[in-house]
């Protein structure tokens, strides 16, 4: 029984006195959000969420929250900041059911405000028809959203339209607004997902709860991922779990069992589990190519792919297509040292640390003031100088967005001693801005689009980085770690077709 004798906890702020700075990553694309659920009658579902969360932090930075059910009500509980910034153990609590949603967020529609968190829970009194007499009824729903959607522009008219107060900026209310309008009419929430989904154009995986059953479903082509997974004995599981990677299943014990299928819902209630389709099947799974590159935690698996394997052999790919004359292989951490371990791997080349990051940077409550916010990437990585002076230095990173950092980073290894700097990018370039729920800067900003030239021949932007030599690894070589062929994939960001249709408005409103 949730103990507060209220459905909403209410959503908390931080004191005005203090100033949140974010830790900006300049050449890294920046993921939506991590989602994680459980329906568990007999364990304490608020913990684990908290722990999926947890594992699903580098996800998103930005804001945390839960929302749990019991049955009869509902409570949410969301704050800026990290997980274990906004949770603890009284919070935690509280927080009494036996199904809960969680998500983290980095936000792309909507600004990053304490409005905008997540989960969404609405909650409001409808009237009902029963045995030829009205009757008022509490209809509540959660919405926990990783992704982004296309045509928010249209369905915020029709939002308005047919009334419906929106109190946030993120597209994600206005799905969870128009969701709650047709369960209320309908009280048939398969019904509702059937008619109100088709209407979302653009990627998302999200959860949906009410206060007896738990839905996870993902978008048609499948851009964004959703895994199932579950607690105990597979013939007779304790609970049932829904996580955007396999390391959230990990964290608690689950066993993965299957990937959401695109077009598909995923049902957890006091039935067990079961499934439906409320799309037609998609050929192919349109699943994004940079989860592989960057986005999923090394230790997490999709479609059955070690993401710490692929990693590597992109890596060793990168150094088969682009070779250089050199004493070490170091990489940008932590994201580029899978790379760089299989680049070393590949050529012969001893890999090692050269430069050390500070895990503790990334979201801090303290204002550094401008000398020490004019230290820009010190703030995050130190370089070993005792192992970088007089070598010839491989840099190995997995990505390149806007360019700044890396040019800092090379900076860093030259003043600590480096001879010689020759980065080599693991993934292929980042030409096209993307619209699907990831923050890869807008075109102007993506710094190879201002050098392609149609080849792979990147001297003039390695003079710009201040790099001796610079290469990508090609799109076929990405694709031959994979594992997969192209059109298994979305590589809208670095080819340029988008599987969903982009209008020319949409560009500019979101970019």
């Amino acid at each position: 029984m949730i103990n507060t004798g209220k459905t909403s906890i209410g959503k908390q702020t931080m004191p005005p006195t203090e100033t949140q700075i974010k830790i900006e990553n300049g050449d890294k694309p920046e993921e939506a959000c991590g989602i994680f659920g459980v329906y568990a009658p007999h364990l304490d579902v608020a913990r684990l969420t908290y722990f999926g969360l947890f594992a699903l932090q580098h996800r998103g930075q930005e804001s945390a929250g839960i929302c749990v059910s019991n049955g009869g009500q509902m409570a949410c509980y969301s704050r800026m900041g990290l997980v274990t910034q906004v949770f603890n153990e009284q919070i935690l609590g509280i927080l009494r059911g036996y199904m809960a949603t969680g998500h983290t967020r980095y936000s792309t529609t909507g600004s990053s405000t304490l409005e905008n968190a997540q989960p969404i829970l609405i909650e409001e009194t409808a009237e009902f028809e029963a045995i030829g007499k009205p009757r008022k009824m509490t209809v509540s729903i959660a919405l926990a959203h990783n992704g982004n959607l296309v045509n928010t522009r249209e369905l915020r008219k029709q939002c308005n339209d047919m009334g419906l107060t929106l109190t946030s900026t993120s597209d994600s209310e206005i799905m969870a607004r128009l969701i709650h309008h047709e369960y209320a009419a309908t009280e048939n929430l398969r019904e509702t997902l059937q008619k109100i989904l088709p209407q979302f154009k653009g990627a998302f995986a999200m959860t949906l709860q009410t206060p007896n059953e738990l839905v996870a479903v993902r978008d048609v082509p499948g851009i964004r991922p959703m895994v199932v997974g579950f607690l105990g004995d597979e013939r007779d599981p304790d609970g049932w779990v829904v996580a955007s990677e396999t390391c959230a299943l990990d964290i608690i014990g689950a066993t993965y069992a299957f990937d959401v299928t695109p077009g598909t819902a995923v049902v957890l209630d006091e039935n067990g589990i079961s499934q439906y389709r409320w799309a037609e099947a998609v050929k192919d799974e349109k699943l994004c190519a940079f989860e592989y590159i960057y986005f999923a935690r090394p230790d997490s698996y999709f479609r059955g792919k070690s993401i710490h394997a692929i990693r590597q052999k992109m890596g060793e790919l990168m150094a088969k297509e682009a070779p250089a004359d050199a004493d070490l292989v170091v990489s940008v951490p932590d994201s580029g040292t899978p790379h760089a371990i299989g680049f070393a791997r590949a050529s012969g080349i001893p890999y090692t640390e050269g430069l050390i990051k500070n895990r503790y940077v990334g979201r801090t409550f303290i204002d550094p003031r401008e000398r020490l916010r004019a230290l820009g990437v010190r703030m995050k990585l130190n370089p070993l100088e005792q192992v970088l002076r007089g070598q010839r230095v491989v840099l190995v990173d997995d990505s390149i967005v806007r360019g700044t950092t890396s040019k800092k980073i090379i900076q860093l290894l030259r003043e600590a001693g480096a001879t010689e700097v020759h980065f080599r990018v693991a993934s292929p370039p980042v030409l096209n801005p993307c619209f699907y729920g990831i923050d890869t800067a807008n075109q102007d900003e993506l710094i190879a689009s201002h050098y392609h030239n149609g080849k792979n021949e990147w001297s003039a932007l390695g003079d710009r980085l201040g790099a001796d030599s610079l290469a990508y690894l090609s799109i076929d070589g990405m694709l031959k770690a994979f594992g997969h062929d192209e059109k298994e994939l979305c590589l809208a960001c670095l080819n340029g077709f988008y599987p969903i249709p982009i209008t020319t408005q949409t560009k500019l409103k979101l970019h």
